[in-house]
């Protein structure tokens, strides 16, 4: 492979990766780091794209700048996922019975709120719980481990005020 072709897929794998870690820094409200990157992100995008630019003639180039923009985009999705900036907050319902789960959540340093509602089939336990996203999928496996039928729905809050803030939590 000529080095110049490798050359461009590491450039816009990088700047692609870049983009992507921006986007959700904005979106997440860390603009301050956003705007920073966004410099090496420009940077990296124009050295890229004068590569191609300057060597029209070579159709690979081209292929190799599309290659390094897919690849760029899934790197910086994976490392976002390892970030895991931010919150969750999980809605779940369990069988009534099961009154004592809103403790055993907060043992665990998690911010609960719960409340009787009434389902289909008689009262269910409603909670409301607040994790760090990082902590996501521990959470899901921890009250699924203690309620195997708990109904869950998880989402990601936009902005939120008062209230129980997340304890550290391992």
């Amino acid at each position: 492979m000529d080095s110049i072709i490798l050359l461009i897929i590491i450039i816009n794998v990088t700047y692609m990766t870049l983009t992507t870690l921006r986007l959700i820094l904005v979106i997440k409200g860390y603009r301050v780091v956003a705007s920073f990157l966004s410099m090496a992100e420009v940077f990296v995008y124009l050295m890229g794209l004068t590569m191609v630019l300057d060597n029209l003639d070579r159709p690979l180039n081209i292929v190799a700048y599309c290659i390094g923009w897919g690849l760029g985009v899934y790197c910086g999705s994976i490392i976002e996922s390892r970030l895991a900036l931010g919150y969750v907050v999980f809605e779940v319902i369990v069988d009534s019975l099961e009154i004592e789960l809103p403790s055993q959540v907060r043992a665990k340093g998690y911010g609960v709120t719960s409340w009787t509602a009434d389902g289909k089939d008689g009262k269910r336990l409603c909670m409301k719980v607040l994790a760090k996203r990082k902590n996501e999928q521990k959470l899901r496996n921890y009250i699924v481990s203690l309620s195997p039928k708990a109904f869950i729905i998880s989402y990601e809050p936009t902005r939120f005020n008062g209230g129980f803030f997340v304890k550290l939590v391992e």
